[in-house]
Parts: structure tokens; sequence; C-alpha cells
């Protein structure tokens, strides 16, 4: 079992900056992958960043150049740092982590990121 906590959200103008954070309850290098994805309001859940347990990383097309996802194992945290935000990265943005060899998915409550125009 893995418990995942977000935290960072908040209200931002476009153009501004937001780090997201999330939280395991186990080491992260005992997950196989962990991401971000998010969820805007009539939309299906996307993933917005993903992560490896050897450190390759991958982005959407969208947020490339602008979100960074990183890890620190010493706290068991993943980030997502945010730039140059856009009105469009409004959304409800969800950690996920997959462990195991059947790739167990488990999934933080997710926090709010609004961005004003």
């Amino acid at each position: 079992q893995v418990q995942l906590v977000e935290s960072g959200g908040g209200l931002v103008q476009a153009g501004g900056s937001l780090r997201l954070s999330c939280a395991a309850s186990v080491s992260i290098f005992s997950i196989n992958r962990m991401g971000w994805y998010r969820q805007a309001p009539g939309k299906q859940r996307e993933l917005v960043a993903g992560i490896t347990s050897g450190g390759t990383t991958n982005y959407a097309d969208s947020v490339k150049g602008r979100f960074t996802i990183s890890r620190d194992s010493a706290n068991n945290t993943m980030y997502l740092q945010m730039t140059s935000l856009k009105p469009e990265d409004t959304a409800v943005y969800f950690c996920n982590a997959a462990t195991g060899l059947l790739l167990l998915q488990y999934w933080g409550q997710g926090t709010q990121v609004t961005v004003s125009s």
C-alpha cells in the first residue's frame, strides 16, 4: 500500500510559477514509476510528467520546457516545478505511483491549480 499526499496548489496569475509536492509513504526507489496527472473540468485525466525509478523523465508536449519533474529520495517526495503557467494549465493535479510486478496504481487526493489570465 502506498499513500500519496499532494500539496502546493493554488491560484496564480498567467506567467507565474508553482511547485507541487507529492509525499509518498514508502521509499520512492521502491516505486517503479511516479507521475503527475491533471484533470480539467469536462476533460479526461491526462499525463503531465512522469519519472521512472531509474530517473528517466517524460513530459506532455503541452508542458515541455515549462514544467520539471524531480524527486528527493531523502524525503520520499516527488515535485513538479511549473513555470510560465497558462490559463489552460488550470486543473486538479494528481500524484500517481505504479509499483510492483503488476504496476499497481495509487493516487493522491489531488490539488487544485488555477491560473488566471
